[in-house]
């Protein structure tokens, strides 16, 4: 700044010296040459070319002064500006960060947390200053701190990240934040990460309650069915022991029969037993095939009373592997094929086609019941709208937000009369990657 000062001043100093050197030359000059040798002219011109030089170098002066004055005067106009501009876009910031109603933290580039919202403080228990002297650890829990770690080495790339995560509070209880991480750019360089984090603890375990809820209410749909299917085979095991027991005789035949049905109820009440038993939601590497066999298994009772036959194609050539919780799993597929044993009228049949699709996997339930019109179809997974008179519409619901967890969606293609095929796209996941 005094550099670029000397500078201007030097300038015009050198103008003015210039200038003088110029006038002194040229005024000489031109009065020798009007005089003419008459010694009173040159006297004359003498006299006054000072005051001439002094009116002439006090305009140019003043130009130049002027000019640059201006200059002054406009530059810290637009600097007076752009200082009110900074501190409205300061107050905008301050108001976003301070009235957030997620948390919003602050965090440096080696991780320590700089600066939190009231609502962060809130969710944590602890204030600005008392972050600012722990370590990520202690706040994040255990089993997926290295995960996070992966999310921000990410961020610092450059590329934003959305997440769920555990975290301890100053109560010591667990608090589950669906977080988003933001780099921090200045001057086209990372120099920090934003973390907007909300706390749905709450409204995750009423999710759970709802899951849960919708599932013991299949369950006990599904029971009169397995009811009615086990009875089969017992009424056969009772009837191959009296007439043993009228013989007195033993038939390998008569058992062989006898433990088929045996195994047959055995398999049908474990499947049974596995759906209705609380669970913790664990996503695991799952086999997209098994879980499906396992689940017509369960359903062949009620689509049996029904006089619907079910079918499952397979046109992978190899095992599709997917990230799932299995039991929740479980509960979509069998609400979607209860849903089509339903609509089908009289005799009919749901076909199950599985394929592989880039890395995406395509479940088609398709069944030849008595379809929906489009309007019906938009309100789908819409709580408590069903098509049916008894229903709640909780159930397609539940199956909505189980696929939302799985990163996937479900889609409907149906009309009148026409049957409806319901398309459950999932990720497909590495066949020789672990999950933890």
């Amino acid at each position: 700044m005094v550099k670029h000062a000397r500078k201007v001043a030097l300038r015009i100093s050198i103008i003015y010296i210039i200038i003088g050197a110029v006038w002194i030359l040229i005024s000489d000059n031109i009065s020798r040459t009007l005089a003419q040798g008459r010694f009173e002219v040159y006297i004359f011109f003498q006299q006054y070319k000072g005051w001439f030089f002094i009116l002439a170098t006090g305009i140019i002066l003043y130009g130049l002064v002027y000019r640059r004055a201006y200059k002054l005067v406009e530059s810290q106009q637009e600097l007076v500006v752009k200082e009110h501009e900074l501190q409205t876009s300061n107050q905008h910031y301050q108001s976003l960060f301070k009235h957030n109603p997620d948390g919003v933290f602050e965090i440096s580039k080696t991780g320590e947390v700089l600066l939190a919202n009231p609502e962060g403080e809130a969710i944590v228990g602890y204030s600005s200053e008392e972050l600012q002297k722990m370590k990520p650890s202690a706040l994040i829990a255990a089993e997926e701190f290295d995960m996070c770690k992966e999310y921000f080495k990410e961020v610092l790339n450059g590329k934003g990240a959305k997440f769920e995560m555990n975290v301890i509070n100053r109560k010591r209880e667990r608090r589950l934040l669906r977080c988003s991480l933001l780099p921090i750019i200045v001057h086209k360089q990372v120099v920090g990460v934003f973390m907007i984090a909300r706390d749905i603890t709450t409204y995750r375990q009423d999710e759970e309650l709802m899951i849960t809820s919708e599932k013991m209410s299949v369950i006990g749909q599904m029971a009169g069915a397995v009811a009615h299917e086990i009875r089969n085979p017992l009424t056969s095991l009772k009837g191959f022991v009296q007439v043993m027991q009228a013989s007195k005789e033993t038939n390998d035949t008569y058992l062989d029969i006898m433990m088929s049905e045996i195994d047959r109820i055995n398999l049908i009440s474990s499947e049974m037993l596995i759906l209705g038993k609380k669970q913790h939601v664990s996503f695991e590497k799952t086999n997209l095939c098994e879980i499906l066999k396992q689940v017509i298994t369960l359903m062949e009772a009620q689509a049996n009373l029904n006089n619907v036959s079910i079918l499952l194609k397979e046109t992978a050539k190899r095992p599709i592997y997917v990230s799932a919780d299995a039991n929740q799993l479980k509960q979509v597929f069998i609400n979607v094929i209860k849903n089509g044993v339903e609509a089908i009228m009289e005799k009919g049949h749901i076909t199950i086609t599985v394929e592989e699709k880039d890395t995406r996997a395509l479940i088609h339930f398709e069944d030849n019941g008595i379809g929906m019109s489009q309007e019906r179809i938009e309100q789908v997974g819409t709580p408590f709208y069903s098509t049916k008179e008894a229903g709640t519409g909780l159930g397609l619901a539940v199956c909505y937000k189980i696929m939302e967890r799985h990163q996937g969606t479900m889609h409907f293609k149906s009309g009148k009369g026409k049957g409806t095929t319901v398309t459950i796209d999932m990720p497909i996941i590495e066949r020789n990657s672990r999950l933890s």
